[in-house]
């Protein structure tokens, strides 16, 4: 009995058990290992016996594989083509869909393919295993720091529309203000303030070089027209936070 044989047999058969049933490959010194190990072992103990070839893997209809579409391979024209059809049959061999589509989308060297297609994917797959999890830690940061910022993002949203209610500010009552307010002549437009916007009207606001006056630029069903009105703090203040409100919906 070829002892070597049947310990490679079980240790590829051991890491295609762990990948395919739980997406990752458990510590060899762990118990867990250990006892899969030995299951691994016996069996192919059995198959060496009985003559069998090693490392059988399971009929396709055991395994049904999604096909998973790649990112597009760099390299010569003719290591790419053979590392699509590479990709396309280690793919098919690997059950985890998180890990195919990993695959799929970050290793896009060809050469990276063809140096690795005579391992037997059990083999593979253990190979790979530190940067997937490289990979799944970085995924997770991002997570984690994504879900951060939108729930602070939604805390500065509810507290300035908390802001707004109290305050009673509504797009008819801030164009009802500009309407009351005195009307100058029209100055050079700088940055903007705010935009209302309402079923008749449509009506953009300025600062402009004079720290006096604001510029509206309106726009309604008969036409457009511009014109300054006198800057008043508040309703400069009640502007900035409905756009900020607007912003952040």
């Amino acid at each position: 009995m070829d002892l070597k044989a049947v310990r490679e047999d079980a240790i590829e058969a051991t890491t295609r058990f762990f990948w395919d049933s739980r997406g990752f490959v458990p510590d060899q010194d762990s118990e867990e290992w250990e006892a899969e190990y030995r299951r691994q072992f016996d069996l192919a103990k059995k198959r060496q016996e009985s003559g069998r070839p090693a490392n059988l893997k399971a009929p396709a209809a055991d395994m049904p594989v999604e096909e998973t579409r790649g990112a597009l391979l760099t390299g010569p024209p003719t290591q790419v083509r053979w590392a699509a059809a590479l990709r396309s049959e280690r793919l098919k061999e690997i059950s985890n869909r998180e890990i195919r589509d990993w695959l799929a989308s970050t290793w896009i060297k060809s050469k990276s393919w063809i140096d690795t297609r005579d391992l037997p994917t059990a083999i593979f797959l253990q190979r790979i295993k530190p940067h997937y999890a490289q990979y799944r830690r970085h995924a997770e940061e991002q997570a984690r720091t994504l879900a951060a910022e939108r729930q602070a993002k939604a805390a500065v949203a509810a507290e300035i529309h908390r802001q707004i209610e109290e305050a009673g500010i509504s797009v008819e009552g801030l164009i009802e203000l500009i309407d009351i307010a005195e009307r100058l002549p029209a100055v050079p437009i700088k940055a903007k303030v705010a935009e209302l916007a309402s079923s008749e009207r449509s009506l953009r606001v300025f600062e402009t070089s004079d720290p006096a006056v604001l510029m509206v630029l309106e726009k309604t069903q008969s036409g457009r027209c511009e014109y300054g009105i006198e800057r008043d703090e508040g309703l400069v203040a009640d502007l900035r936070l409905f756009a900020r409100a607007l912003e952040l919906s």
